[in-house]
């Protein structure tokens, strides 16, 4: 009979085990648990205090509409549509939410943000050209007027939008 011994220590707990192998199919074991008392440290609380705390950023939400087509949706649209052509497994795509929503609310009196997922909407897609991904084109008077691909920081896509939009007045 062999005999075999597995210690793994940890800096408060001391976890023994010993396991013997009595024979090829049959394994036994026993195990003993020793804890160190637990000891509050005060500076560790201090620390955690110190970090920085998280803001609370009102949310936005999207207003769902529906139309008979993408065609009405530019045509009926009183303010220039940014379009953001995007899919679900894309992970600049991904990033691009929070930044549209941020967008969507600063220059909610300037421009209608739109997104359209390529897989859903394959024909969109297909019209406009779409082979990366975010793809973001400017509509004005159902025309597009600007087009860019890739994520960008809220404040570059606003200096970008706000640019197109003195562009095209």
């Amino acid at each position: 009979m062999a005999a075999y011994s597995i210690t793994s220590p940890s800096p408060s707990c001391n976890l023994g085990r010993s396991i013997a192998l009595l024979d090829s199919t049959k394994l036994s074991a026993s195990r003993s648990l020793r804890c160190a008392p637990l000891r509050r440290s005060t500076a560790r609380i201090r620390r955690l205090s110190a970090l920085p705390q998280r803001q609370v950023v009102p949310r936005v939400e999207a207003r769902k509409q529906t139309f008979s087509s993408f065609d009405e949706l530019l045509e009926k649209s009183d303010k220039p549509v940014l379009v953001d052509f995007y899919a679900t497994w894309c992970g600049p795509c991904q990033f691009m939410v929070p930044v549209l929503e941020e967008v969507s609310e600063k220059l909610k009196d300037k421009i209608q943000v739109v997104k359209i997922d390529t897989e859903k909407y394959v024909s969109i897609a297909n019209r406009y050209r779409i082979e990366a991904l975010p793809t973001f084109i400017i509509f004005r008077d159902g025309k597009p007027c600007d087009r860019f691909e890739g994520a960008l920081p809220a404040n570059q896509l606003i200096q970008r939008i706000e640019s197109a939009l003195k562009v095209t007045q």
